[in-house]
C-alpha cells in the first residue's frame, strides 16, 4: 500500500487529468510544428514556447496541489485558552477542537484548515496550504486549453484544405492530416473546449472566494446567516474575514505561493473576534438539531448511487453533491435535516455505534409520527367505517 503524499496520484481523478494534460499537449504540439514550425520563425517558436509554458505550469500547480494537500489541523487539537473551548465544536472523529474555518473532511478523515471543498480532480481537499497552486493551475489549464482550441482548429482546417494550400500557396508549410491525426485532433479538440468552460467556470468561482476571502462553506454559512436574521431585528451578521479584496488576494496568491499565516489564527476585522464565525456555526448548529426530524426505514436500501429499484424519478434526479449514499435496513430510525422530492440526507447509528451520514432515497422511509397515529388508532375504527 502506498504512503505518502505521492499515493494520492494512484487514483482515478489525478490519473484522468494527467493524461488529459498530456492528450492536449502532445496533439497540439505534433499538429502545429506541421504548419508553425519552431524552427523556420522567431513567431514559431514564441507560440509553441507560449503554449508549453502554460502546460508546464498547469502541470507544475497541479501536482503541487495534490501533493501538498491543504494542510490538516494536528489531531486532538485544543485552543490555548481553555475557556475559548465554548465557541468551538468538537470533532469527534479527530478527537479535537474545529480551529476557525477548519472542516472535518470525511474523505481525508482529517479536519482540514480553511476547507474550501473536496476536489475528486486532485483527490485531495482544497484548503489554507493549496488553495494558491489549486487557483494557478485552474487558471493555466484554461489559457493552455483556450491556446490549444485556437491552433488545433487552424491545424484541422489547414488538413482538410490542403489542396487548396498546395495549389495557391505552395510556399506555406502543409499540414499533413491522417486519418489518425483527424481522430486525435478532434478529440482533443474537444477536450480543450470543455476544459475552457468546465474549468472556466471553476476559476471564475476560485477568484470569487479569494477576493472575498470567503470559502464554499463559508459562504453557505453566511446565506444561512443572513436568512436566519430575515424576519427578526437582530444585527445584521459581519462576515469576519473580509479585508479588502487586495489584502483578501494577497493572503492567498504571491509569488512563491507559500500560504499567509498558520492556518489557525487569521486577521479579522475591528468589530469582530476570531470566534464571531464559529459562534454563528453554533447557533446554526442548535437550529439544525431544533429542525431535526426522526423517520423509520421500511424499505431496504444498499447505498447504491444508481438506485433503480426505487423508482425512475429517483435514479434520474439524485442530489448534485458527492456525499456519500448511506445502506439502511428495515426498521433503522434516521435522523433527516435535509430534504428533497426524491432523496433525503440524515444521520443513522450502526453496530459498534458507529454513525454514518450521507443521502437516501425518500421512499425508504417515513416519518415516525406517522407509525406512531397508526399504533394509537382505537381497534376497530376501520370496522365502525364500513357499517356508516
Amino acid at each position: 500500500m502506498c504512503v505518502g503524499p505521492f499515493s494520492k496520484l494512484g487514483h482515478w481523478g489525478p490519473i484522468a487529468v494527467i493524461c488529459i494534460i498530456k492528450l492536449i499537449t502532445f496533439t497540439t504540439f505534433y499538429c502545429t510544428r506541421m504548419w508553425w514550425p519552431p524552427t523556420s520563425s522567431l513567431s514559431g517558436f514564441l507560440n509553441i514556447s507560449c503554449f508549453l509554458t502554460f502546460s508546464g505550469l498547469a502541470f507544475y500547480n497541479f501536482l503541487n496541489a495534490v501533493i501538498e494537500g491543504p494542510g490538516f489541523l494536528p489531531l486532538k487539537w485544543k485552543p490555548e485558552s481553555p475557556r475559548d473551548e465554548q465557541f468551538l465544536q468538537y470533532c469527534e472523529a479527530c478527537d479535537g477542537f474545529k480551529a476557525p474555518r477548519s472542516h472535518h473532511c470525511r474523505k481525508c478523515a482529517r479536519c482540514v484548515l480553511k476547507m474550501d471543498h473536496h476536489c475528486p480532480w486532485i483527490n485531495n481537499c482544497v484548503g489554507y496550504a493549496n488553495h494558491a497552486h489549486f487557483t494557478l493551475f485552474l487558471f493555466f489549464a484554461v489559457c493552455g486549453c483556450f491556446h490549444s482550441t485556437v491552433l488545433l482548429v487552424i491545424s484541422i482546417y489547414k488538413g482538410l484544405n490542403r489542396r487548396w494550400y498546395l495549389l495557391y500557396r505552395p510556399s506555406e508549410p502543409v499540414m499533413e492530416l491522417t486519418m489518425m491525426n483527424l481522430l486525435l485532433g478532434v478529440f482533443s479538440l474537444g477536450l480543450s473546449i470543455g476544459v475552457v468552460l468546465a474549468v472556466g467556470m471553476l476559476l471564475q468561482f476560485q477568484l470569487r472566494t479569494i477576493l472575498t476571502n470567503r470559502t464554499g462553506i463559508e459562504e453557505w454559512i453566511c446565506d444561512k446567516a443572513k436568512h436566519r436574521r430575515r424576519d427578526k431585528k437582530d444585527p445584521p451578521f459581519v462576515y469576519p474575514y473580509d479585508l479588502g479584496m487586495k489584502k483578501n488576494f494577497l493572503q492567498v496568491i504571491n509569488w512563491k505561493c507559500e500560504p499567509v499565516g498558520d492556518g489557525i489564527h487569521w486577521p479579522v476585522l475591528e468589530e469582530c473576534d476570531q470566534y464571531t464565525l464559529t459562534v454563528e456555526q453554533q447557533r446554526q448548529k442548535i437550529i439544525k438539531r431544533l429542525h431535526t426530524r426522526p423517520y423509520t426505514v421500511l424499505k431496504k436500501f444498499d447505498g447504491s448511487w444508481f438506485p433503480c429499484r426505487h423508482g425512475v424519478c429517483t435514479l434520474c434526479r439524485p442530489p448534485f453533491s458527492d456525499e456519500a449514499r448511506i445502506p439502511l435496513e428495515v426498521g433503522q430510525t434516521v435522523s433527516v435535516t435535509r430534504w428533497k422530492k426524491y432523496w433525503l440526507f440524515g444521520e443513522v447509528s450502526t453496530q459498534g455505534n458507529k454513525r454514518l451520514k450521507g443521502w437516501f432515497p425518500s421512499n425508504c422511509v417515513v416519518p415516525v409520527t406517522f407509525i406512531e397515529e397508526d399504533d394509537t388508532k382505537p381497534d376497530g375504527e376501520e370496522d365502525v367505517k364500513k357499517t356508516n
